[in-house]
């Protein structure tokens, strides 16, 4: 969100792993239906004016829209971020200096939390993020985002949780869960089909309608069929020749009536292109700034100010349909409380629990990609001294990557993670590698400084991947994780392979850690490392839990949830399809996703191409074994349960996984499997556990487009359960 906004040490160590999911499930409230309030609502709207109700469906500041002082409603406040509450913006935007008042839990980004595969953690997630806005002050939190990771090249893919639908729908009910159950409103984004940054406010998808329900909207119907989100952000991008805040069949058709959405939808900042079309659409609130006239702003200017107002007087717009509109908002603010905070649960920000949350996501989102040999975990006590490689190992994050910036209280870098682990009795020593910066090459000084430290240490600890935009002034310098800009390539930037490559040579006992919002092209020297660990962006406790897992205080358990492409011509999005359009294709603002429902591993899988990483792929310490899978079908669901044991030493968590084969022959080209069940297991050495999933009727169904609707193949279905999508380890089957 909001390329317009642009311009504008912990050491809790956590015990034995909660079993957060029973506490939170018992824990958690029953919340009224959004329509609960209606009868107070409807007399409300009675008594106000056509002007107070026009004005309540814009924004008259950066984040507020402007209430009805008249009648006692107050203004409607939203904030950022999808990780984090953003820092105060004001009504100039002006942030305040840097101070503990101003402060937020900083939350691993998105697709961490899509890497622990943990739903529990998704509650418990937004939780944080629900005290800590109300706390604030805040109604609506912007998050979280959904989209699906199409391309890796996609910018704001750090702040997505996966490219599977059916992973990102049992993570977002959570996490909307969490937050509303504080008092405050979770605004699930972008809806729809917002993809890509590059062109994003131009950009027209042309996608099938099979895809869209397969692969694009699952997760946005969960939030709000499961979920009960109170508001949905409209996208930027068109959707076959309409803006998404003006697009009927989905604003209106799909959400609103098909899926019963009774909350309001608000536009991405800016998103609104013409009164008539939004208004009649199902767009309920207009959002953005009025940059043309800072400091003095006139939001009457926009679509939904004056405009409307002479269209709902000249009947153009229906009164009713304006109606509509303050009703949906007002149910919101009943539902949150805004008219009286003090029926809200108490807010609170930084506390014990949150930073334990943070650390807990950080730590089940590490993913072990590679360790030859049990490389790892490093053996603190066969260490002296140890070198730390990489610019990454020292760079803050937690004001990168756009609108969900995070005035963090205190931020744990790799390099002092490694510190605070290993004690004074182990020598660091930290050297950068190579200088953050677009255009930046190898520096043979550098890269001979770290090939000196290298050799003299006994490990070596290289710190790499991409880099979120920190510094605005240098936004275009640094910026490869964040709104607004897509990557150009898949390769590390900056020299980084030449970096990996020297020091691998000067000393093979050598782990390279990758930080990140996504995929990296680390075909160049992933053969020759021993081992290769996914940090992603992992917010305030991001280093330490990146340090307990290198010396094994942590057991690692994160699996991906996006796949690791060899190279960029093996994304479907660019081998099928069509990915961005400008110095690329400048002959066309449309983008076809012919790449239809291959999307990630589903691609993949089906046209036999092998991943650098596979979707699902994540090592443990310990091992685990499968067996005595058992199959039981019923007329609505399917039953399948295994026995999963811990074989390894070491207690340990694992993501069991269960995908689902369609039988061929069918009318419709389908994957050849397609995740429908997952959980995530704690075992101690040796113990074994049944675990049993169920799966209802949609899991074998397809989307059929001539008789708009989900329809079933007979035929014998092949089950599928193993570690990942490339490791399964039982086979059986069942009819339909």
């Amino acid at each position: 969100m909001r390329a317009l906004l642009f311009c504008l040490t912990l050491t809790l160590a956590l015990g034995p792993q909660v079993p957060i999911r029973a506490q939170r499930a018992a824990s958690r409230p029953t919340l009224p239906p959004l329509t609960a309030h209606d009868a107070r609502i409807n007399a409300l709207i009675q008594q106000m004016t056509l002007a107070e109700k026009v004005a309540f469906v814009h924004a008259n500041s950066a984040f507020t829209n402007p209430g009805v002082p008249r009648l006692g409603v107050p203004e409607l406040v939203m904030s950022d971020g999808p990780h984090g509450v953003r820092p105060e913006q004001g009504r100039t935007w002006q942030a305040p200096p840097p101070a503990a008042a101003d402060s937020g839990t900083y939350l691993p980004v998105g697709v961490a939390l899509g890497a622990t595969w943990n739903p529990a953690l998704g509650y418990a997630f937004g939780t944080t993020l629900g005290q800590e806005a109300a706390a604030r002050g805040k109604d609506v939190i912007l998050g979280p985002g959904i989209n699906i990771m199409r391309s890796p090249l996609n910018g704001r893919n750090f702040e997505y949780l996966s490219e599977d639908p059916y992973l990102v729908s049992q993570m977002v009910v959570g996490y909307v869960r969490g937050v509303q159950d504080q008092g405050v409103a979770a605004c699930v984004k972008h809806y729809a089909l917002n993809n890509q940054e590059t062109n994003r406010f131009k950009v027209n998808v042309e996608v099938s309608e099979r895809a869209l329900r397969e692969i694009y909207l699952p997760g946005f119907r969960a939030a709000v069929r499961q979920g009960g989100v109170y508001t949905v952000m409209s996208a930027y991008n068109l959707v076959r020749g309409h803006y998404a805040s003006q697009s009927d069949y989905l604003l209106n058709q799909v959400l609103k009536k098909e899926w019963g959405f009774q909350g309001a939808v608000i536009s991405d900042w800016a998103a609104v292109h013409n009164t008539l079309e939004a208004a009649r659409a199902g767009l309920d609130l207009e959002m953005g700034t009025d940059l043309d006239m800072l400091p003095n702003p006139n939001y009457n200017r926009f679509f939904f100010g004056d405009s409307l107002l002479a269209l709902v007087r000249r009947g153009r717009v229906p009164e009713a349909v304006l109606d509509d509109k303050v009703r949906r908002l007002l149910r919101v603010m009943y539902a949150t409380h805004v008219p009286d905070k003090s029926q809200r649960p108490a807010g609170s920000r930084n506390t014990a629990a949150h930073q334990a949350t943070a650390r807990q996501v950080a730590e089940e989102a590490v993913v072990l990609l590679k360790n030859f040999g049990d490389f790892l975990p490093l053996q603190k006590d066969k260490l002296k001294r140890v070198a730390v490689i990489g610019a990454n190992a020292t760079r803050l994050n937690a004001y990168g990557g756009g609108s969900s910036q995070v005035r963090a209280k205190f931020e744990i870098t790799p390099l002092q993670g490694l510190r605070d682990e290993l004690g004074a009795g182990v020598e660091v020593i930290a050297v950068p590698g190579y200088r953050i910066g677009r255009g930046q090459r190898a520096d043979p000084v550098l890269i001979a400084e770290a090939v000196a430290a290298a050799k003299a240490a006994d490990e070596a600890v290289v710190v790499v991947g991409w880099t979120h935009g920190y510094d605005y002034a240098k936004w275009a310098d640094n910026a490869y994780d964040a709104e607004n800009t897509d990557k150009p390539d898949l390769p590390l930037p900056f020299g980084q392979d030449e970096l990996i490559t020297a020091v691998l040579v000067a000393n093979l006992r050598t782990v390279v850690v990758l930080v990140g919002g996504g995929p990296a092209d680390v075909s160049a020297w992933a053969p020759s490392a021993p081992a290769i660990v996914q940090a992603w962006y992992g917010g305030q406790a991001g280093g330490a839990a990146l340090a307990g897992v290198l010396l094994g205080r942590v057991n690692p358990s994160g699996k991906l949830p996006v796949t690791f492409p060899v190279h960029l011509d093996d994304v479907p999005a660019q081998k099928l399809g069509e990915y961005g359009y400008g110095k690329a294709r400048p002959d066309s603002a449309t983008v076809r996703y012919k790449d239809d429902i291959f999307v990630g591993y589903r691609y993949y899988d089906t046209y036999k191409v092998a991943p650098e990483f596979a979707f699902g792929h994540g090592l443990s310490y310990t091992t685990f074994g499968y067996s005595n899978l058992r199959v039981v079908p019923g007329p609505q669901s399917v039953r399948v349960s295994f026995t999963l044991t811990n074989t390894g030493r070491r207690a340990g968590a694992e993501v069991a996984q269960l995908y689902v084969q369609a039988p061929g022959g069918g009318p419709v080209p389908r994957a050849a499997q397609e995740l429908k069940g997952f959980e995530k297991v704690q075992l101690a050495p040796g113990q074994a556990r049944t675990v049993t999933l169920v799966l209802d009727r949609r899991a074998f169904e397809y989307y059929d487009e001539a008789g708009k609707k989900w329809a079933l193949v007979p035929g014998s279905y092949g089950l599928r359960v193993g570690s990942s999508s490339r490791d399964l380890r039982l086979t059986g089957a069942v009819a339909r």
